[in-house]
This record gives structure tokens, sequence and C-alpha cells, in this order.
């Protein structure tokens, strides 16, 4: 008859078969000792030091954020760091090397995926092509091109500046070569060269998301990319005419850098900047319908 009674269910233990050798010693059961836990009272001083936590200073954090690294937040998007890395993961040769005939057949170099299984689509209506191909329409365009340079000059410059304070708060490390010389001012290198470094940084999880803007750090490549038609702005005289849209939109994707850097000093220069040719653009065009 079972001993614990007739209102109580009892689950007979199982044992494996090694618990049936001889000289086996079970491990002892783990449980909680009532005797050793903590009254409940002293839980109540956990919500201060929790609250303590929550609290956060970007310029406190500098040496916080040097000091304890956290690689959990350098990763860029879920399993995309081989790409961004150029790093490929190792075949599992293993199994090939078990079962010679499952290894696929090499593909010749002059074939790719678009000669295996594939698919055309339905081309569209003449007339739809005939008003796709007619001549595009003409955007404004009312900077010269001397004011184009003068102006993407000013946010190259100033991104250089908001790049060279990022990388010396942070002591970022910088690759030295023997074609570069040591970096001592933000002019001595190009803002494309910034960005490559950055980009670098990033990819290598050498940056912390914490310092960035909201922790985007699977947006910084996209924006550092999308700043690089700054680049020698004032160098390229055989460069065409770029449109008052174009002009805009380059200004405006130096703020985004200058966002995502936390530099708020880069940000009010940037947005002025914006400004002020914004308002010269109106002020061409309004001059030009002017009876």
């Amino acid at each position: 008859m079972n001993s614990f009674g007739a209102g109580n269910t009892y689950a007979p233990r199982t044992e494996t078969p090694s618990m049936g050798l001889p000289g086996f010693m079970p491990p002892p059961q783990s449980g909680l000792n009532t005797n050793q836990l903590p009254a409940y009272g002293s839980y109540q001083s956990s919500k201060a030091s929790w609250e303590a936590q929550e609290k956060h200073s970007p310029t406190e954090s500098v040496d916080d954020i040097l000091a304890s690294p956290n690689l959990s937040e350098y990763s860029l998007e879920n399993g995309a760091d081989s790409a961004y890395t150029g790093r490929r993961s190792k075949p599992n040769n293993a199994n090939a090397n078990a079962n010679p005939r499952s290894r696929p057949q090499r593909r010749p170099s002059n074939r790719d995926e678009f000669d295996g299984p594939h698919q055309f689509l339905q081309r569209p209506p003449p007339e739809v092509i005939a008003m796709q191909e007619r001549e595009l329409p003409h955007l404004p365009t009312n900077l010269h091109v001397q004011e184009q340079d003068m102006v993407l000059g000013q946010v190259n410059d100033r991104l250089s500046q908001c790049a060279y304070d990022f990388v010396a708060k942070y002591q970022f490390p910088i690759p030295l070569s023997q074609n570069m010389r040591p970096v001592e001012r933000p002019q001595d290198r190009e803002w494309t060269e910034w960005v490559y470094l950055l980009k670098r940084l990033a990819t290598k999880r050498r940056i912390p998301a914490r310092v960035l803007y909201n922790g985007q750090i699977k947006q910084f490549v996209t924006i550092l990319e999308n700043s690089l038609e700054m680049r020698h702005a004032s160098k390229h005289q055989s460069r065409p005419l770029k449109d008052d849209r174009n002009i805009l939109q380059l200004i405006s994707a130096g703020i985004q850098v200058a966002k995502i850097l936390r530099d708020a000093s880069a940000m009010d220069y940037l947005d002025r900047l914006y400004i002020s040719t914004e308002k010269q653009i109106q002020e061409r065009t309004a001059s030009r319908f002017r009876p």
C-alpha cells in the first residue's frame, strides 16, 4: 500500500541504466533550502538600485563605455556580419570526404545563377514604354557650380570634423600605413576615408551600439554611405550640375550622420546650412517668375 495516502499522487522515479551499476552514487537532489532564503522584506531595497541603473547620462558614460565594452551590442544585422567583414564560412569537409559522391559539381567560371532555372516578366504595353522613354522632366537648378561646390565643401569639412571628434572622444584606433600620414587634424583625411574608417570599425565590432543615437548600429553603415556623394565636391569640376533637390538631399544626409554620431554642434551647423541654402534657392526661384 502507498504510504503517502490516498489523497496524494506519487510519480515513481525512473532509473537510468547507469543508476543500477554497482558503486554508482546518484548526485544529490537539487532543491531550495528554505532556511537559507532571505526574508521577503529584504527585497524592498532593490527598487532603488534598479532605478539608479536606469538613469543614463551621455556625458558620464564615455569612461564606462571604454572600460567595459559589450560585444553583444556591436552586432549588425542578424547574419550579415560575414557580408560586411568579407569573411566566408568554412565548408564542412568531413561529410564531403566521407561521401565523395555527395560533392556538388563545380560550376564553370563563366556561369552564374542566371544561367539556371529563371523567368522573364511580361513586357509592359507599348504605350507605357513610350511614356517612360520620353524626355525626362527638368528639375529646378538654381545654384551655380561654384555655389554648389561651396555648399558641399562645407558639408564635407564639417562631417570630417564630426568624425574626427567622434574617433578622438571614444579613443577608437586608426590604422597606420606607409602611404598615409598620421591624423593630426580633421583635414588629414578626406570624408570618404573617414567613412571607410567608421565602416571598418563598425563591421569589426569596435563601435558599441550605445555610443550611437538610439543604438542604431544596424543603420550606421547605410547612413554613412548615403553621405558619400559629398566627396571631392570642389575638385571634380567636370561633374554634372546637381539639381536643387539633390543639393538639399546631400545636406540632409550629412545631418543624419551628425545625428547618429550624437554631435549636437555639427547638427546645428548643418541644419542652419540647409535652411540658408533652401532660402537662397527659393529667392532665386521667385526672382525668375517675378514679372
